[in-house]
C-alpha cells in the first residue's frame, strides 16, 4: 500500500501544483504543498516526508539552494529529492544532481512518467519493517541493504541516494561492465533526462568518498564502469 508514503510538493505555480497534487493523491500517496523555498525547508524538517518533488524556480530561495540545505541537514539528508522543472539543459541537470538531487524531470511532463519515477524511488527505499536479504561486502566496504548504510573500514559513509544505488549495483556484480545508460536505467528506470556527464558526476563523488578504495570503481574507456573483481 502507498498510503503511508508522504510526498512534499514544492511548486509555486498553482495550476502545476494542483496537477501534481491530484495525481499524487489519486495514486494513494499523502501530499503536502510548499510554495516557496523557506516554506519547503520548514515543512521538510517538520514533516520528514518520504520524497520531495522540487521545482527550481521558486520564491525566496532557489530549488538548488533548498536541495543543498536539506542534504546538509542530518534530519533531512536521506530524503530523496526529484527536481521537477522547465530548466532542462545538461548544465542544469548536472547542477541539480551535484546539489544532491536523486532524479530530474523536465516540464512539460507526463503524470504517468512522474508516478513511474516516484515509484522507482520508493522501490529503492524500503518502508519501515521491509527487509532485504543480505549485507554486501567487498574488501573494506560493507553495504547494509536493510538500513541503507555503507561502511568503509567500519566507518559509516554519507552517500546520496544515487551514490548508494550505483555502488550497490556495481558491488553486486564485480567485473561486470555497465554502460552509463544501463546504470541510469537499472537504478531509476528508463527514459530519464540524465546525460553521460551526470553519471560521471555521481562516480566522481563516490570515488572521493571511498578514498583509497575509490580505485575499485574502474572506468572502461568508451563504455562505462565496473567494480574490480577479487584477486
Amino acid at each position: 500500500m502507498n498510503a503511508k508514503r508522504k510526498i512534499l510538493i514544492v511548486e509555486d505555480e498553482k495550476d502545476i501544483a494542483d496537477l501534481i497534487h491530484f495525481n499524487i493523491f489519486k495514486a494513494g500517496f499523502e501530499a503536502t504543498l510548499a510554495m516557496s523555498g523557506n516554506e519547503a525547508i520548514e515543512k521538510a524538517k517538520n514533516l520528514l516526508p518520504d520524497l520531495i518533488l522540487l521545482d527550481l524556480m521558486i520564491p525566496e530561495i532557489s530549488g538548488y539552494e533548498v536541495c543543498s540545505i536539506l542534504k546538509e541537514n542530518p534530519s533531512t539528508k536521506n530524503i530523496p529529492i526529484i527536481i521537477l522543472t522547465a530548466r532542462g539543459s545538461e548544465e542544469d541537470i548536472v547542477k541539480g544532481l551535484e546539489s544532491g538531487a536523486d532524479d530530474y524531470i523536465t516540464k512539460p511532463f507526463s503524470p504517468k512518467i512522474l508516478l513511474a519515477r516516484v515509484n522507482t524511488i520508493f522501490r529503492r527505499t524500503p518502508k519501515e519493517g521491509q527487509k532485504e536479504n543480505d549485507i554486501l561486502k567487498f574488501e573494506s566496504i560493507k553495504i547494509d541493504q536493510i538500513k541503507r548504510k555503507v561502511f568503509l573500514n567500519e566507518l559509516e559513509l554519507d552517500l546520496t541516494f544515487s551514490e548508494f544505488e550505483i555502488l550497490r549495483l556495481l558491488v553486486k556484480k564485480p567485473g561486470w561492465v555497465f554502460t552509463r545508460a544501463q546504470i541510469v536505467n537499472l537504478i531509476r528506470g528508463t527514459n530519464h533526462a540524465i546525460t553521460d556527464r551526470s553519471v560521471d558526476v555521481q562516480i566522481v563523488g563516490l570515488r572521493k568518498k571511498l578514498g583509497d578504495s575509490g580505485n575499485l570503481i574502474e572506468t572502461v574507456r568508451g563504455v562505462g564502469y565496473r567494480f574490480k573483481e577479487s584477486d
